[in-house]
């Protein structure tokens, strides 16, 4: 019993000894560094109050002193750091110069007094310049202690008179840093850069003229750094910190114009740095997308943020596509940057208040370039779904935008290659696609009315003669909104008549060019051609009437109206004609529930296919083989009827 106590204390307490060793291990560090901590303070501070006499930091003697100044900044991140850790519930924003309860916890780890004779020293100055790189030398050192100065500053509050120097060398430092030579910029940048994350708490903690110089030093820096380096991700960054409303600033910023007028101007720039960047620097893309996203949250907590978001719609849709004035189309970074900064940049447009046709516009047509992934589509398709039924997009631009989507998009089929398309087959995409829009359009609002605002538009852009795969979403479409019996309007249904028989001609037109039966009409895939028809047809006795009465009125007919699957005309003989009705007609005996429907017309089909027997008779110019070919046809179809008659 006792073995099996112990067994079991060991293994609740398996980690125990660890963590006190751990515990233990770091006080002795904290304790060692506590008396280390003085003594580099004091060495450099002998160093440079020695090194006055001498005017000039020679290089051994500047990476010496940097040395030691970038230990006492290490050192003093470690405290931060513990400090932080273990105090986070008293962390806020102080007012200008208070002492708070924080200065306790600074005390607990180092005295403030220890850096009394370093602040005293600054800024460090030459007596005598004599080069750019002098000047560089002692701006790296002040720009660390400025570090310190600020990492310490947030749990002691120095005097104002302290502050201010340090202000100065920030604000001068900044500005300085625009004017230099560019070898002088890059190692200025380098050692600048850890001082830019405590800006935003200067704007918050500072007032008066030294925060309108601050605001003014920074602004300047980030719309003048190059767009693809360190600063401008580290002013990127810091200005995140200012509009994150999850932090709470901006309560603050509400009753401050100064402060929001800075942050309108950062906020314009960032459309534009978008396009600048193009897909060359995806990290700073990145960085500026996260930053849009921001804003876009905030935009919910303040109308001068929603209004200003709203308005870079125009100049992010060219980040998205474009056209150009000759009719080109130009894509825009969105469509080669990697995946990750591509969803950020459709989360942004969940933001707006409204999304404008210009931008649903450029979203379309990344849709339909032969590049997009299809994964992507769909991502962009579902984030649009969401804005409206959350309200921000019109019904009306929603709605053009699938029919747009379904009506342009070019389907590569099967065997592509064989029948002069690029590249690989599209048509599962297609058909995935066309499966999302009609979930997508029975959901946003009565199936009545939607129908009743598509059917115009989806017949006139089925009448342009558009290719098989792209009239057959379409009429999946009104399948989908349909009811039994039709809804449509009688304009619709005669409208579609004749949509259907063009269409279905088609269909079995395909079969009479080499190969393209392996493309449309084997089993499965001619059913997915046909279903919708037989849909419609069953739920509409006067469309299938005039449907064939217009098939009949071909029979005789001498102009072409069919298109061939390559979507140009194709002028065919009469007898090529009526055969393919006649296959038409076979097709759709073929469906069992299609079958039964057109039992009522047996007698309009007998008719029918009499005048083409006639016509076969009348045709000279057939070939034995061909008239083979409509004499087998026929007595299918023959015996067709027969079956049904039978039944």
């Amino acid at each position: 019993m006792m073995t099996h106590e112990v067994h079991s204390h060991g293994i609740l307490h398996a980690l125990e000894p660890d963590l006190v060793e751990d515990c233990s291990g770091r006080s002795g560090i904290i304790e060692e560094l506590k008396d280390i901590l003085p003594i580099l303070v004091s060495c450099f501070v002998d160093f440079m109050s020695s090194n006055n006499t001498m005017q000039l930091l020679d290089v051994q003697s500047f990476d010496c002193v940097l040395f030691i100044l970038q230990s006492i900044d290490i050192v003093v991140k470690f405290f931060a750091f513990e400090m932080n850790k273990g105090e986070k519930s008293w962390q806020y924003v102080p007012s200008l110069y208070e002492r708070g309860p924080d200065a306790d916890i600074l005390d607990h780890f180092m005295s403030p007094a220890i850096f009394k004779k370093l602040w005293e020293l600054f800024p460090l100055n030459l007596i005598h310049r004599n080069s750019d790189k002098d000047d560089d030398r002692y701006l790296a050192l002040n720009a660390i202690i400025s570090d310190i100065f600020l990492q310490l500053r947030e749990w002691s509050y120095p005097p104002p008179s302290l502050l201010e120097k340090f202000l100065g060398f920030i604000e001068s430092s900044l500005i300085e840093k625009l004017s230099n030579c560019p070898q002088s910029r890059v190692f200025r940048e380098k050692h600048l850069l850890p001082l830019v994350p405590f800006i935003p708490k200067i704007f918050m903690q500072v007032s008066g003229a030294w925060r309108s110089r601050i605001l003014q030093a920074f602004t300047e820096v980030f719309k003048n750094c190059g767009p693809e380096s360190s600063m401008k991700l580290a002013c990127l960054s810091a200005l995140g910190d200012v509009v994150d409303p999850e932090k709470g600033w901006l309560y603050l910023v509400a009753g401050d114009p100064e402060l929001l007028d800075y942050q309108l101007i950062w906020i314009r720039e960032l459309p534009q740095l978008l396009l600048v960047l193009g897909d060359k620097n995806p990290l700073c893309s990145k960085a500026v997308l996260r930053l849009l996203l921001l804003i876009g949250k905030a935009a919910k907590l303040s109308f001068s943020f929603s209004q200003e978001y709203d308005q870079m719609q125009c100049k992010l849709a060219v980040f998205y596509s474009t056209h150009l004035d000759d009719g080109s189309i130009f894509y825009g970074p969105f469509t080669s940057l990697p995946q990750d900064i591509q969803e950020l940049s459709l989360c942004c447009l969940y933001y707006f208040s409204s999304l404008k046709p210009m931008l649903l516009q450029s979203l379309v047509l990344c849709c339909l370039s032969q590049n997009m992934e299809p994964f992507l589509l769909f991502r962009i398709i579902e984030v649009l779904h969401s804005v409206c039924k959350a309200g921000n997009i019109s019904s009306a631009d929603y709605i053009s935008f699938l029919i747009t989507l379904l009506s342009r998009f070019r389907v590569s089929p099967e065997n592509c290659s064989s029948l002069g398309y690029e590249g690989i087959s599209n048509q599962a995409t297609f058909r995935t696609i066309t499966r999302v829009i009609c979930s997508c359009l029975s959901q946003i609002g009565d199936d009545h009315l939607v129908l009743q605002t598509l059917e115009n538009k989806i017949l006139d852009e089925m009448s342009l003669k558009l290719p098989l795969d792209n009239i057959c979403a379409f009429l999946r479409v009104l399948v989908t909104l349909d009811t039994k019996p039709t809804r449509l309007s009688e304009r619709s249904v005669i409208k579609l008549s004749n949509v259907l028989c063009k269409y279905l001609i088609n269909v079995a037109s395909s079969k009479q060019h080499d190969g393209e039966s392996k493309v449309y009409l084997s089993t499965n895939k001619s059913h997915y051609y046909l279903l919708p028809c037989f849909f419609l047809f069953d739920r509409s006795t006067k469309l299938l009437d005039l449907f064939l009465t217009s098939m009949r009125s071909l029979i005789t007919d001498n102009t072409s109206l069919l298109l061939s699957p390559h979507h140009s005309t194709s002028k065919i003989s009469q007898s090529s004609r009526s055969h393919v009705i006649v296959t038409v007609l076979l097709l759709m005996h073929g469906d069992v529930k299609m079958h039964q429907i057109l039992l009522p017309h047996k007698s309009q089909i007998e008719s029918m296919l009499e005048m083409v027997l006639k016509v076969q008779s009348e045709e000279t110019n057939t070939t034995i083989e061909e008239r083979h070919k409509m004499q087998s046809t026929c007595d299918r179809l023959k015996a067709a009827i027969g079956i049904s008659l039978s039944g």
